[in-house]
């Protein structure tokens, strides 16, 4: 974790979340799956206006005794789930007038039953005189959704999936909810996109999920086999294009809010740029290099890590860039350190000595470029070498005046995507400046014989082994965002290029005498044509390795 200090926000407590439940009532319709949604009140307090699914807070009376006679749970419903099943079916009558019940001979309650009672008194009451049994085994588990942390309300919510019990019609309350309607998802989200379907962010990526299900039948049966949510999310917000932007764990900029903001503050400003640097901590700013591209996307990051009082170090200074480099000198004031390059690519190494002259040229006192030499292997464009090469296990220091150690950059040798890549782990906050051996939206290639894909899955176990011993929280690679839990991301990534891998082995079993360009098409053909040039390079470092690196 970040020393608090050195935070860009000061902390704050975000609102507790209350507990809450809803429940997606689906059916099959013309064009497919459709869902009941229902428009909020305009005077609520959350969420005014919106159209959303039937639920609310869980209250007292939905933590009942099990067994209930009034209540029906599938033996794999676990009892800490049973009070949100329970508020889910209980707000879907008081809302819509929908009642998810059975009578006395098993068969869903009828309409004329479900009119006779009274939506504003306690339902369980009413069942248990009247024999109903509130069918709660039918519900099953869609997700678990989580306010994000800037809003001042929020609730940590149950979502559930049920079939529309037949018969039955929804019955706004005209209180807190409006003009049910049954819609596609797809039908929503379109809608949603034209600005007369208002939604907040949940239920917008609930319905993005539905959309895969074609029918009520599968969609039910999926669910009906999670014992427990088979996602949870609490989302994150920062500023896109002028606008607020929220985002799932799994979504490329997650980390980097997680990072600069982390107790939800709405502060943070993804959008990419190339003029001036982004600061991701008081002492940790990214300057991304004017080099966008297929292979770089966004751009070169490089990262500047120091203060005033104890100078900095640039890590990756990127392509030759006149500009560029002059916007590396001006935020460190001139004051750098050392120049680190984690690698000799062309991207990556050759602002290096440029940088290095620029401040010659202006007085300054002449950092000198760390790093490792580029070997045999290497392709011309990446010829390196350093004023000093570094050590595995070597340790870079920014003091102050007093001789106090501020910051300390612990060298890791990382081969795999080059022979000299290497990894830097800034100790005292748990950050890993990962150069290209892990991206953020993309897998790192591999290009024989420099990049060797044994050397590569190696590292990354030494990578992750490092996240325990370091306690290393967030990845800042060389292309992308932040990637937040690093543990996690890097098992993720290891567990792709196996999977990748396994994938090859069954293609070669099958085109024994093939060639890349036919292995290619098969082994990554959930990878755009276009880009297939580029992974024959990863594919024959895998092949290589499947090989025992024979030729």
């Amino acid at each position: 974790m970040v020393r608090p200090h050195l935070r860009l926000h000061p902390p704050h407590e975000p609102p507790v979340p209350r507990p809450a439940a809803t429940v997606v009532l689906v059916r099959d319709g013309a064009q497919g799956l459709e869902v009941l949604m229902t428009r909020r009140s305009a005077h609520a307090r959350f969420a005014p206006g919106a159209y959303v699914f039937p639920g609310g807070a869980i209250d007292a009376d939905d933590h009942t005794d099990a067994p209930h006679p009034a209540i029906a749970w599938r033996p794999e419903q676990a009892a800490g789930d049973r009070p949100a099943l329970l508020a889910a079916v209980r707000e879907c009558f008081e809302e819509l007038g929908v009642l998810l019940a059975r009578d006395a001979a098993g068969r869903w309650v009828a309409p004329d039953t479900v009119a006779a009672l009274d939506r504003h008194a306690p339902l369980l009451p009413q069942c248990a005189a009247r024999g109903l049994t509130l069918a709660a085994d039918t519900l099953g588990w869609l997700a678990r959704w989580i306010t994000d942390r800037d809003l001042p309300i929020r609730f940590d919510v149950a979502f559930f999936v049920a079939p529309m019990p037949p018969g039955q019609t929804p019955i706004a309350d005209d209180r807190e909810q409006f003009e049910p309607v049954w819609i596609t998802p797809t039908e929503a989200l379109q809608r949603h996109a034209a600005g007369a379907l208002p939604m907040v962010f949940p239920t917008v990526r609930t319905l993005e999920h539905l959309r895969r299900y074609a029918d009520s039948a599968a969609l039910l049966a999926e669910c009906a086999r999670h014992r427990g949510p088979p996602w949870t999310s609490c989302p994150r917000a920062g500023w896109l294009h002028g606008q607020e932007a929220r985002f799932m764990e799994h979504e490329a900029p997650y980390g980097e809010l997680a990072l600069t903001c982390p107790d939800g503050q709405l502060a943070h400003m993804l959008d990419w740029r190339h003029d001036a640097p982004v600061a991701l901590a008081r002492h940790v700013q990214r300057l991304t290099a004017p080099n966008p591209g297929p292979m770089t996307g966004p751009g070169t990051n490089s990262y500047l890590v120091g203060e005033p009082d104890t100078g900095h170090v640039v890590i990756d200074p990127g392509p030759d860039e006149p500009a560029h480099l002059q916007r590396l000198f001006d935020a460190t004031a001139g004051d750098i350190r050392a120049i680190v390059c984690t690698h000799s690519h062309p991207d990556h190494a050759p602002g290096a000595k440029p940088l290095q002259a620029l401040c010659a040229a202006a007085g300054r006192a002449v950092p000198p470029v760390l790093g490792l030499p580029s070997g045999p292997t290497a392709r011309p464009t990446s010829h390196f070498r350093p004023d000093r090469a570094l050590a595995d296990g070597e340790r870079l220091t920014l003091t102050t005046g007093d001789g106090t150690v501020r910051h300390t950059l612990r060298v890791l040798h990382t081969p795999g995507h080059a022979a000299n890549h290497l990894c830097l782990v800034l100790e005292e906050d748990g950050l890993l400046f990962s150069g290209d051996h892990i991206l953020n939206g993309s897998t790192t290639v591999i290009d024989p014989p420099d990049g060797d894909m044994d050397a590569y899955l190696a590292s990354l176990q030494r990578l992750r082994a490092a996240c325990d011993s370091d306690r290393i929280e967030f990845i800042l690679p060389a292309h992308g965002y932040v990637l937040g839990d690093a543990p996690r991301a890097i098992e993720r990534l290891h567990a792709h290029r196996l999977q990748r891998e396994a994938k090859i082995a069954r293609v070669l079993a099958t085109h024994p005498t093939g060639d890349l360009d036919l292995w290619v098409r098969h082994a990554y053909d959930d990878v755009p044509p276009h880009l297939w040039p580029v992974a024959k390079r990863s594919l024959l470092a895998h092949v290589l390795r499947l090989r025992g690196h024979a030729p």
